[in-house]
């Protein structure tokens, strides 16, 4: 499992799918600051697709610039654009949510799912919207 901590950087969205499932997606921006060789700060931003299949609930709390950790599985698609350039995309299937700043800190956790809804199992994996 791995966790990262980042910022949310738009307004998350609940989607239905065909079977009335529904899940979370948002986004998340995690900011690395470094040096280089000749000693120049920079700074270097990843973003996240996240998804949430859980608890539908928890988009209200997923705003623009909410500072999130979240547990889940990362993994990565690649795609040859209309204009022949390589394109890719990081995506977070999480697990976990925690919630910080602002005065409010919310944990939403999984509870055990049942192996016809998991999201994760093979049986399901044609229904992820990604």
């Amino acid at each position: 499992m791995n966790t990262i901590i980042g910022r949310v950087t738009k307004n998350a969205e609940i989607n239905t799918l065909k079977n009335d499932k529904q899940v979370v997606n948002f986004s998340v921006a995690i900011n690395d600051n470094y040096k280089t060789k000749q000693g120049e700060r920079k700074e270097q931003t990843t973003y996240y697709n996240c998804s949430y299949w859980i608890n539908s609930r928890i988009a209200e709390f997923l705003t623009t610039g909410t500072l999130v950790e979240l547990s889940g599985r990362i993994s990565s698609s690649a795609w040859i654009g209309k204009d022949g350039e390589i394109r890719s995309v990081l995506n977070f299937h999480t697990s976990n949510i925690k919630l910080h700043g602002g005065g409010k800190r919310v944990t939403v956790e999984n509870e055990p799912l049942q192996k016809n809804n998991n999201p994760f199992s093979d049986e399901t994996e044609d229904d992820l919207p990604f």
